[in-house]
């Protein structure tokens, strides 16, 4: 009798046992899941961040948000649709454009203390492009993010994109083409027309410059 009891109580402890394996396995199971999960997430984000740092209008910016001095902070670009990224051939495309950008308005001699604008609440805006002075009235319309700058020198239209360090003021290159033009005295060199011809196979891409306050 006393056999059949101890032969018990160790099928007893054994069925514990393996219940106990079955938990850690679980256990094992489940971590590996989550782990998974976390990783698809966070490629999910930054496929998120990509697509809102690259295409105006996803990331909306109110015109009271737009009100101070914004300062040259690097070239800008963006793509007026997440189809037209996508044509162009995703993040890479922006990213080639921006350091073909970046090249030419080293050369300009670009910089933040000659090349800014200043949003005020009473819709002026006064401007600086290597040093040259555009000031005029603007107009902001939060839902297309688009702006309209109208001075004495030219009108422009283009549109404001929300980024991480502050905003970018971006148009079509034709237009910043006649915007540098313009308000620079390199009218006619080979940089000048280098940056016309950056953007012009891509299609619904908008170049500009990124600010900071």
């Amino acid at each position: 009798m006393k056999k059949i009891f101890i032969a018990a109580v160790a099928f007893c402890m054994l069925l514990s046992g393996c219940g106990g394996l079955g938990n850690l396995a679980g256990g094992a199971a489940t971590g590996t899941q989550t782990s998974t999960n976390t990783t698809s997430s966070n490629s999910t984000l930054g496929a998120l961040g990509n697509i809102l740092s690259s295409v105006i209008g996803l990331d909306k910016i109110t015109q009271e948000s737009l009100i101070g001095t914004w300062k040259y902070n690097g070239p800008g670009c963006a793509f007026t649709s997440e189809n037209m990224l996508a044509k162009a051939g995703g993040e890479i495309a922006a990213s080639k454009i921006e350091e073909k950008l970046s090249a030419q308005y080293s050369k300009l001699g670009l910089s933040e203390s000659n090349t800014y604008i200043q949003f005020k609440e009473d819709g002026t805006f006064a401007a600086s492009i290597k040093g040259k002075a555009w000031n005029g009235s603007y107009t902001f319309d939060e839902t297309q993010s688009q702006i309209q700058l109208k001075g004495l020198l030219l009108n422009m239209t283009g549109y404001v994109k929300k980024e991480t360090s502050g905003i970018s003021v971006l148009f079509e290159s034709k237009k910043l083409l006649s915007l540098v033009q313009t308000l620079s005295s390199l009218s006619g060199s080979s940089q000048l027309s280098t940056l016309g011809e950056i953007s012009k196979n891509y299609d619904g891409v908008r170049i500009g410059f990124d600010l900071k306050k």
